[in-house]
C-alpha cells in the first residue's frame, strides 16, 4: 500500500506538477475574485490546455482552480459585498460588515483559514471514507433532493431578521421569477411573454450580481455616499490568532460537515451547504446576534462549507463516476480524455493514480493558503482606491462577466433589472438574501418536486414514506416554526 502512496507523492511533486497546480491556484484567485467569472468557465477556459498534458499534470492544473476559486470568491464579497461565486454570498453577510468595521485583514484571513480546513477536511473524507459515503448519496433520488432543497430553502425565515413577513415576500417573488422560460418536465414555454431569451430562463449569476453590486453603484454615484468602505491603515493582523482559532474550531467543523455531506450527493450544490452552514452556525453560536452584524464566525462556517463542498464533489466523482457538480462533471470530461474511467474499477486499475489525485488536491490547499495569505495586503489595497475610480470599475466588470456567460446582452440586462429591484427592496426594507435563496434553488426545488410526483403517480405521500425525506421536512419544518416561535415569547 504504501509503495504507490509514495510513488504518487513523488510525482506530483515534480516541477511540472507543482507549477501546474500553482498556476491554477493563482488563476482560479482571479476566476473567483472577478464578479460574473464562474469556476465553471474557468475550467472550461483551461480545458483544451490539458489535451496534451500528462494525466497528474492536468488533474493538478484543473484542481488548483477548484481549490483556490471557491476562495477567490469570498475576496470580493467580503470587500466590496459582491460575491465573486454563488457560494459566497453567505460570506459577505458578515464578511462585509466586517470589512466596514476596519476589520478586513481578520475577515480575509478567517476565510482562507477556514477555507483551508473545510479542504483538509473534505480531503480526509475522500481518502478514507469515500466509498461508505459514495455508498450513502446513491440513497438520494428525487423525493431525499426535494426535501433537502426545501429545507434549505427555510433559512428564508433566519434571513428576516427585521421582518419575517418581508422576507417570505422576498422569497416568494424570486420563486415566482425562476418560474419564466421552459417547462422542466414538458418542455413548453411558459411566462416567455414572446421573448426568446426567456426561453432559456433565469441564469442566476447576473441575478446575483445586480442584487448585490448595482444598489452599492447606485447609491455611490447618485447619492454620493460612501458604499465602499475606506482602509487607510496598515494591515497589522492577517492570521487569526491562536485563541481565535479555537474558539472557531467548533464553527469550522459545522461548516467542513456540513458542505463534505451536501458536495457527495450529486446535484445538490455549494449554495446549499454554505447557507445552511451559516444558519447552523447561528443557532448553536453563543454570539447569536452578532451574525449579521460582523461575527468571524458567520465568515468561517460558509468558507469551510465551501471549500469542504470541493471535497465531498470528488467522492462520487472518483468512487462511481457520477459528478456531484457541474465542475467535477468537468473534471470527470478531464479524466475521460486522459483515457481514465472514474469508478470502482479506476481503484483497482489505476490506484497510483487515484493517490495522486488525493496528493494533488492536497497540495492545491495547502498553495491556495500559502498565495492568499501572501496577498491579502494586495487584496485588501483594492479598498485604497477612490470611489469614484474603483464603482465605473466594478460596473464595467459586472457588464462584461454578465455579457460572457452566454455571449448575449439579454443577461446584462437582466443584471440591471434585479439591481434597480434590489435597489428598491433595500430602500424599503426588504432583504435581498431570500430571492436570492429562492433564484438559486427554486428550479431544482420544482424539478424534483415535479419528478417525485411523476414516479408515485400523483401521491404525495412519496416524501413521508422515505426516511430520509422525512428527516429532512422534519428539520424543514422545525426551521421554519422556530423563528416564529422566538419571536411570538418576545
Amino acid at each position: 500500500m504504501t509503495g504507490p502512496v509514495l510513488a504518487a507523492l513523488y510525482d506530483v511533486l515534480q516541477f511540472q506538477n507543482i507549477f501546474a497546480v500553482m498556476f491554477g491556484v493563482i488563476f482560479g484567485l482571479f476566476i473567483g475574485s472577478t464578479p460574473g467569472l464562474t469556476i465553471s468557465l474557468g475550467m472550461v477556459l483551461l480545458l483544451p490546455l490539458t489535451f496534451k498534458l500528462p494525466a497528474i499534470t492536468a488533474v493538478c492544473l484543473l484542481l488548483g482552480l477548484y481549490a483556490s476559486g471557491m476562495t477567490g470568491g469570498s475576496i470580493s464579497a467580503i470587500l466590496l459585498n459582491i460575491p465573486g461565486t454563488p457560494s459566497a454570498s453567505a460570506t459577505a453577510i458578515d464578511g462585509y460588515a466586517l470589512t466596514q468595521k476596519g476589520q478586513a485583514g481578520p475577515a480575509l484571513g478567517s476565510a482562507v483559514t477556514s477555507s483551508f480546513f473545510g479542504g483538509i477536511f473534505g480531503l480526509m473524507c475522500l481518502t478514507l471514507a469515500s466509498p461508505f459515503i459514495a455508498k450513502f448519496a446513491l440513497r438520494f433520488g428525487a423525493p431525499e433532493l426535494f426535501a433537502l432543497v426545501l429545507m434549505g430553502l427555510t433559512l428564508i425565515c433566519s434571513f428576516g431578521q427585521a421582518s419575517i413577513v418581508k422576507a417570505l415576500i422576498s422569497g416568494t417573488l424570486g420563486l415566482i421569477i425562476m418560474t419564466a422560460g421552459l417547462d422542466p418536465m414538458m418542455g413548453t414555454p411558459r411566462f416567455t411573454f414572446g421573448i426568446v431569451d426567456l426561453q432559456a430562463g433565469i441564469s442566476f449569476l447576473p441575478a446575483m450580481i445586480g442584487l448585490f453590486a448595482i444598489p452599492q453603484i447606485i447609491l455611490g454615484i447618485s447619492n454620493k455616499i460612501q458604499v465602499i468602505p475606506t482602509y487607510g491603515s496598515r494591515i497589522q493582523r492577517v492570521l487569526p490568532r491562536l485563541r481565535d482559532l479555537i474558539k472557531l474550531l467548533k464553527t469550522m467543523l459545522i461548516g467542513a460537515g456540513i458542505g463534505t455531506g451536501i458536495g457527495a450527493i450529486p446535484g445538490a450544490g455549494g449554495p446549499i451547504a454554505v447557507f445552511l452552514s451559516y444558519d447552523y452556525a447561528r443557532k448553536t453560536s453563543k454570539n447569536s446576534r452578532e451574525f449579521g452584524k460582523g461575527a468571524l464566525e458567520g465568515v468561517a462556517a460558509p468558507e469551510a462549507a465551501n471549500n469542504a463542498v470541493a471535497g465531498g464533489a470528488l467522492i462520487p466523482m472518483l468512487t462511481l463516476g457520477i459528478p456531484g457538480d457541474p465542475i467535477t462533471a468537468i473534471l470527470l470530461g478531464a479524466l475521460i480524455i486522459q483515457g481514465l474511467i472514474p469508478g470502482p474499477m479506476l481503484f483497482i486499475q489505476s490506484a497510483q493514480f487515484v493517490y495522486s489525485v488525493f496528493w494533488a488536491f492536497l497540495l492545491a490547499n495547502i498553495m491556495n493558503l500559502c498565495l492568499t495569505l501572501a496577498t491579502i495586503r494586495l487584496w485588501v489595497g483594492v479598498l485604497k482606491v477612490p470611489q469614484r475610480v474603483l464603482l465605473p470599475i466594478i460596473l464595467t466588470l459586472c457588464v462584461v462577466g454578465t455579457f460572457a456567460l452566454r455571449n448575449t446582452f439579454f443577461d446584462t440586462g437582466v443584471m440591471l433589472c434585479f439591481g434597480l429591484l434590489a435597489y428598491f427592496m433595500k430602500k424599503y426594507g426588504f432583504p435581498v438574501v431570500p430571492m436570492l435563496l429562492a433564484i438559486i434553488l427554486g428550479p431544482q426545488l420544482e424539478e424534483h418536486l415535479r419528478m417525485s410526483l411523476i414516479i408515485a403517480q400523483g401521491n404525495p405521500m412519496v416524501f413521508f414514506t422515505h426516511p430520509i425525506s422525512l428527516v429532512f421536512i422534519i428539520i424543514a419544518v422545525g426551521s421554519f416554526v422556530s423563528p416564529l416561535i422566538r419571536r411570538r415569547k418576545k
